[in-house]
């Protein structure tokens, strides 16, 4: 955009997604007008960040208690932090926790704080002091309110209750952390926590900000939520996504300032510092099977031949519970198939007699020793005849699994001759087993691995279901098969 004062190119005001309520009341321009008294003068998209966060409800409450801020490094979200906390001392009468990944970082910002206050004599002087001393640094009002900064760590932030909450460098703030921190708020009559950041360093860190992300990308009215950042994707090297990912551009940020950066940093480190690209997180890597071996082994209009094999597997927290298909295609191929999915598990047996009925399988598998264990009494007391596997059989299932759909083909150690190919699993690209897949993990095993449904990021267990369901076709497969289970040997 351009300035229609000044003339001169700003980056984008606007951020890229945004979700927060429209209401008829906030405190955000109060907030801008104090930061201005102290010479904190805000860009224009700062101040639309202050106005949407404080948005106010019929009685004074914030319309959103949670607000994320994400946005590329050096364009000046430190300085909307300033201002929220400028206002929360002198307007609102908050007592305010700011806490950040590393102790400089807070210490920088106490400073910045501090000068702002002390050049303002109207706001000094409602100040009772300014605390240096280890594990006391802060702003301490003559009222007895105080801002406290610190690093994060398990345990801090314990035993100092607090109407704000300020994660900063939330890109490595983690589910512990947290624990520890929000407590703090939760006798406070009008609390707020405010998550800033640029994107996450890389998939694995930085969980509760991908958690905040999805939530903010859903609308949930409780928070307010603005990220610049570009899609994965975009060209590094394209300077229209400069000026719409870095909303300091033309106030702060040159174009050749971008330039130099981009000249001596990595298109990955450039598109994620810079650029505000965010990671895949952990759901979205693929870090067992790859994305494009799935992609492949996928058949819309693949069915299996009865009879097929099931298994039956529940969720560690038991919200979910699936049944697996997996049985032989009329050209000799292998499918598999989530045959349903549901919440709870009190459905499963009655369910599981439907399918005896109608596809007479040649193995109903259950883990025993998994959290679908407990329906292995009921499912018996119905007449239902079970297969459960051992731990090493669960092993054998997920690398069969994997061979099914990612292996490679052996040459024979003599001629040369490449084997047939073990890429025998087919398909039909049903959404949960296809993020069931994408974001399963592993866990050794002696020196093999089974599918690691604690470590996961998601709940893997339609992939387990249909794993189980594979090893009991093929270790009891129906008679007279001709199925070349070559992922099995």
């Amino acid at each position: 955009m351009t300035s229609l004062l000044s003339g001169v190119r700003l980056g984008s005001q606007r951020p890229r997604v945004s979700s927060y309520p429209r209401l008829r009341s906030s405190a955000g321009q109060d907030a801008v007008e104090l930061a201005a008294s102290a010479g904190l003068v805000l860009d224009e998209w700062q101040r639309d960040v202050l106005k949407a966060s404080l948005g106010e409800l019929p009685g004074g409450r914030w319309a959103t208690p949670e607000v994320g801020l994400v946005v590329p490094r050096q364009n000046g979200k430190g300085a909307v932090l300033e201002a929220r906390e400028l206002a929360g001392l002198f307007l609102f009468g908050e007592s305010i926790l700011h806490t950040s990944h590393e102790f400089k970082t807070s210490m920088d910002h106490f400073r910045r704080l501090e000068r702002l206050i002390k050049n303002t004599p109207d706001l000094h002087r409602k100040v009772e002091a300014y605390p240096r001393a280890p594990g006391t640094e802060g702003i301490v009002m003559r009222d007895g309110r105080a801002l406290r900064f610190m690093a994060r760590t398990k345990g801090s932030g314990r035993g100092f209750p607090a109407d704000v909450v300020v994660l900063d460098e939330a890109f490595a703030l983690t589910d512990e952390q947290n624990a520890a921190l929000l407590p703090t708020m939760s006798s406070r009559p009008n609390p707020q926590t405010w998550y800033t950041s640029s994107p996450p360093l890389d998939g694995i860190t930085g969980e509760p900000l991908f958690a905040l992300r999805a939530r903010g990308e859903s609308g949930d009215g409780h928070l307010a939520w603005f990220d610049w950042g570009a899609d994965i994707g975009v060209d590094p090297d394209d300077r229209e996504t400069w000026w719409a990912t870095n909303p300091a551009m033309g106030y702060r940020i040159t174009e050749e300032s971008m330039a130099r950066l981009r000249a001596s940093m990595s298109a990955e480190a450039f598109s994620r510092e810079c650029l505000g690209v965010w990671p895949k997180n952990k759901a979205e890597q693929w870090l067992v099977v790859p994305k494009t071996d799935w992609e492949k082994a996928t058949d819309a209009r693949s069915v299996p031949v009865d009879p097929v094999a099931f298994a039956v597997t529940v969720s560690t927290d038991r919200q979910w519970a699936n049944i697996g298909a997996a049985g032989a295609r009329a050209d000799g191929l292998l499918h598999v198939e989530l045959m349903d999915r549901r919440p709870g598990t009190a459905w499963v047996v009655e369910r599981l007699v439907e399918l005896v009925g109608r596809w007479r399988p040649c193995a109903l598998v259950i883990d025993a020793g998994g959290p679908a264990g407990s329906l292995v009494a009921p499912a018996e007391e119905a007449g239902l005849e079970l297969v459960k596997p051992t731990a090493r059989d669960v092993v054998a299932a997920a690398g069969a699994f994997y061979d099914g759909i990612s292996g490679t083909r052996a040459p024979h150690p003599e001629t040369g001759v490449l084997g047939p190919d073990p890429k025998v699993i087919r398909h039909r690209s049903q959404g949960e087993l296809t993020a069931a897949v994408a974001g399963a993990t592993r866990r050794p095993l002696g020196t093999a691995w089974a599918w690691d449904q604690m470590a996961s990021a998601v709940d893997i267990t339609p992939l387990i279901a249909v794993s189980n369901a594979l090893w009991g076709y093929a270790t009891r497969p129906p008679e007279g098969s001709t199925v070349p289970l070559v992922a099995w040997r």
